[in-house]
């Protein structure tokens, strides 16, 4: 039987909405073992953004861009459940992150923290606009990108 491509690396996948989900999606496609985490009652947006597409409770478009990820619900405000992320980026090869920069610091979660414990782990996070900069800390969506990128 042949070995997929990226068969033993395992992905701890912090994002939601499109970019990062796309992105682990192919990873997952390749044979990494991605590690979807996800806000309790919420989920990721995308499980019911489209109520007309939808199978099962979650939207056709959510069910695509997570299909062969595992899943995990964790509070990121509870200091327990951030121990467990903790656990989890230990043990992993690659996280992605969504949020806002500063956020995964602020949680104790950012690359300077985990790296102490994981020194190998590859730390990517997708941001509208970067780390700092004077849009830093706006929020960032598909729209906004094309826009601001002139191809609207």
């Amino acid at each position: 039987m042949s070995k997929s491509a990226l068969e033993g690396v395992k992905v701890l996948d912090f994002t939601r909405l499109l970019p990062g989900p796309y992105a682990t999606m192919i990873l997952a496609d390749l044979g990494a073992e991605v590690i979807k985490v996800e806000q309790p009652g919420i989920g990721d947006y995308s499980r019911t953004m489209r109520k007309d597409l939808m199978r099962g409770g979650n939207a056709y478009n959510f069910l695509i861009l997570n299909r062969n990820k595992k899943s995990l619900s964790l509070d990121l405000k509870k200091p327990g459940a951030v121990e467990v992320a903790r656990r989890l980026a230990k043990d992993c090869d690659v996280l992605l992150e969504g949020f806002r920069p500063g956020v995964m610091d602020r949680l104790g979660l950012g690359y300077e923290a985990l790296k102490k414990e994981n020194p190998g782990l590859i730390y990517c996070a997708i941001t509208g606009y970067g780390q700092d900069g004077p849009y830093a800390q706006k929020a960032g969506h598909d729209i906004n990108y094309v826009g601001y990128a002139g191809l609207v």
